[in-house]
């Protein structure tokens, strides 16, 4: 039985199936039932407590992901449209568009016993919500599918994951980013790959269920009070100046270069929760450019909420992000005074104690000099244990004899190794003397981690190798990327097109002076002077 007959208990036509264009852009035939609302929302900044919609597009699809129809439109936001070097909305753009009230009950309509599926799906929603609720109507709670969350899922190993970097893993087709209706088509084309199992993974439980659910959710006829105009939340500064975290005119390349290329792995190694994806994603696109403004952390706050993290994510998250860029900071076995001045501005920015800072650089510069003593010569020719263990590299313990385990680890950590309390992608090893099965075992073995024993790591530790170039990307299909226009309308689209994910082609334009301030949007020069580059 297929996806269509789960969900509708009946079976679609195999001539519908056939594809007639790109995924992004696949029209059903006719008959096709919708079976998902797509979204997505073009906004006057972070806060759906603050901000309004400006731009809203909604795209249905059928079960197989094909798009049956589109509706997009802006609305006036009745006050300034915000970051307009993002969106490319001007006020005189919206002048004259209607306000969300006169178009709440299309909205509705459209939206109406169906889920809903977005890129961020909280963020998203936690608009609409507020634009019904300014605007009279008391929404239901509309069953809802993030394809942010299901990445995860079906793309276990990628980097980041804002919408450009999960079509660029799946192939899809990204043109005019970062305009409503241009990602919610896109959102279509990685909402189809889903459904047909990228990667040979298992269709989301969620993709099963939410139809029926959506069917059963009542909406009102209309409005049910008088519209209540949306004030500026009190204390939210209009106008703030940006804190700088970086030098402006740093003698060495800034910290910034490594933020640019964290990947989300790192942090959530750090002690990130990974429920905290969402919000981490858009901490780091907030802190891309070296500035924090208060608005900007204001704004944050208020996603916070909506992503109902609780202080102690919050802070687990901050002080994971902190020391993963610490760590960064370190690749090249030194900090240098303005690295360590930024470390220190972001740490009071994210209200995490500058001693996580401090004593993450005094454990690295004790290893720096054991590594020194200790000679690292090469490895004899008669080598066979494989790959050698590195310095940096990250490595769990679990059983052991609990003496061999201690001088172990306690050398390990002299010599640079890092030591973790949990194995992920981006783990090197797992040493154990099978006596114990236990939760890290079975995620090495998941993901295919190597596994060693004591006696064979104290072999690869009195080898110990220098540390290795971090790789540039990830072990996975190069699909080609449709790149948006750096300035003017963000509509544009070129043919310029790159098979580098976009996280490595961001990297490399920080490292090499390239304005990347633009969230999400990767700028044609940018582009061009990259493949330029690396050819």
């Amino acid at each position: 039985m297929g996806l269509f007959d789960r969900l509708f208990g009946r079976r679609v036509d195999d001539s519908a199936t056939a594809p007639q264009a790109p995924p992004s852009r696949r029209r059903a035939t006719q008959d096709s039932e919708p079976a998902f609302a797509i979204i997505d929302v073009e906004t006057t900044g972070l806060s759906p407590r603050a901000d309004r919609v400006l731009e809203l597009a909604i795209v249905h699809v059928d079960v197989q992901g094909r798009v049956v129809d589109e509706w997009a439109t802006r609305f006036n936001p009745e006050g300034p449209v915000g970051a307009t070097h993002i969106h490319g909305i001007r006020d005189a753009d919206v002048a004259n568009s209607p306000v969300f009230r006169d178009l709440a009950s299309t909205v509705a309509s459209r939206l109406a016993g169906l889920p809903v599926a977005a890129h961020n799906a909280s963020f998203d929603m936690a608009f609409l919500r507020a634009e019904f609720e300014s605007a009279g109507w008391d929404a239901p709670s509309i069953p809802s599918f993030c394809t942010l969350h299901a990445s995860h899922h079906y793309l276990p190993n990628l980097a980041r994951r804002r919408l450009a970097d999960c079509c660029w893993a799946t192939g899809v087709t990204l043109d005019n980013a970062h305009s409503a209706l241009g990602d919610a088509r896109a959102t279509a084309g990685l909402l189809s790959r889903y459904i047909e199992g990228y990667g040979g993974a298992e269709v989301h439980a969620d993709l099963l269920t939410l139809p029926a659910q959506a069917r059963a959710v009542a909406w009102p006829a209309g409005p049910t009070r008088r519209p209540t105009p949306r004030q500026r939340a009190a204390n939210r500064p209009i106008n703030s100046r940006p804190i700088r975290f970086t030098p402006a005119r740093p003698k060495h390349p800034p910290l910034i270069k490594r933020l640019t290329a964290l990947s989300l792995l790192e942090v959530v190694d750090e002690g990130a929760p990974e429920g905290t994806m969402a919000y981490l994603e858009t901490l780091l696109d907030c802190l891309e450019d070296g500035e924090l403004s208060d608005t900007e952390s204001a704004q944050l706050a208020d996603l916070i909420a909506v992503y109902s993290l609780s202080d102690a994510d919050v802070a687990a998250t901050h002080r994971a992000c902190l020391l993963a860029l610490a760590h960064r900071a370190l690749d090249d076995g030194h900090v240098s005074h303005e690295e360590r001045a930024e470390l220190h501005s972001l740490a009071d920015l994210l209200a995490v104690p500058r001693t996580a800072v401090l004593e993450t650089i005094k454990h690295a510069d004790a290893a720096r000099a054991a590594r020194m003593s200790a000679g690292l010569l090469p490895l004899p020719a008669t080598w066979a244990h494989g790959e050698p263990l590195r310095v940096g590299d990250k490595v769990a313990f679990t059983g052991c004899d609990e003496t061999q385990r201690e001088q172990l680890e306690k050398r390990a950590e002299e010599l640079g190794v890092r030591l973790m309390g949990n194995i992920s992608r981006l783990s090197a090893m797992l040493v154990t003397d099978g006596s114990f099965a236990g939760g890290k075992l079975a995620k090495a073995t998941e993901v295919g981690t190597r596994i060693v024993h004591p006696d064979v790591f104290e072999v690869l530790l009195t080898h110990l190798q220098p540390a290795s170039l971090r790789a540039k990307a990830q072990s996975m299909p190069l699909p080609q990327l449709a790149v948006g226009a750096s300035s003017g309308d963000p509509s544009t689209t070129i043919d310029s097109v790159s098979s580098a994910p976009p996280a490595q082609i961001r990297a490399w334009a920080a490292a090499n002076g390239y304005s990347i301030g633009v969230r999400g949007r990767l700028p044609i020069e940018v582009v061009e002077a990259f493949s330029a580059a690396t050819v």
